[in-house]
């Protein structure tokens, strides 16, 4: 494991991991590599190996095809380590895409851990402007999305499980967004999250705070609780 990993508040379960994932990118891109982030719940200090999988951006000069092809054969093995594949970005693709992912980048810049290089997400100019449109966007594709999902489920209960769980965290990251236009811009835990938007909009959300808890269950009422939260917060929104 290479001394120039900074592997500081990561879990010590991962450390290892993580060192071995860090130079295996490294060998992979060479002198293309150019930054390793963590972010997510590794970074946060609320990781669950049962539950949460090790999330980054791998930063590189150029987006090699072979490398990548390479980087896939390893899929297994990082899989049982509890890492994802990397998001794979240039210096040039981070500058360009700051108003088209600005929510994805928020969740960065507020939550991650440079392991290697130059700590790209550190400070980011984004745009009022663009973070509000895409939470507008973001909730009201999810809603959509409910929807379809409920019908693919065909009837089966425990398949919305995962549909929750999903909308939770992608829900996070609007609920995040909501809270920075509103000057709110340190990183907050998500229960956090949800009261500081409770607040603003005056309105509670059990089905968000249920989505967003580990600890909660999942089924057909939390599904509708969820929906009627998601269907609030659309309407809310552009008045907060």
């Amino acid at each position: 494991m290479s001394e120039d990993n900074n592997l500081e508040g990561i879990p010590e379960t991962m450390r290892a991991p993580i060192g071995r994932y860090a130079e295996t990118l490294r060998e992979l891109a060479g002198d293309s590599a150019r930054s390793l982030t963590l972010f997510g719940a590794i970074a946060a200090g609320t990781f669950n190996p049962r539950s949460h999988t090790a999330r980054s951006v791998f930063v590189v000069d150029a987006v090699d095809l072979d490398m990548l092809h390479q980087l896939a054969r390893q899929g297994p093995r990082l899989g049982k380590a509890r890492i994802a594949a990397p998001l794979i970005m240039t210096p040039e693709y981070i500058d360009a895409s700051m108003d088209t992912f600005p929510l994805e980048f928020l969740e960065i810049a507020q939550h991650h851990v440079c392991v290697f290089g130059d700590d790209y997400f550190r400070e980011l100019p984004l745009q009022a402007a663009d973070v509000r449109h895409e939470c507008e966007r973001e909730i009201k594709t999810i809603q959509l999305g409910m929807r379809q999902a409920l019908l693919a489920a065909a009837g089966r209960d425990k398949a919305l499980s995962t549909v929750e769980v999903d909308v939770g965290e992608r829900l996070l990251r609007s609920l995040r967004g909501l809270l920075w236009l509103h000057g709110d811009t340190e990183p907050r835990a998500a229960l956090d999250a949800v009261a500081a938007v409770e607040g603003g909009i005056q309105r509670s959300l059990p089905g968000v705070r249920s989505a967003v808890d580990n600890r909660s269950g999942h089924g057909w009422e939390e599904f509708k609780t969820l929906y009627a939260d998601v269907d609030a917060l659309r309407t809310h929104i552009n008045a907060w």
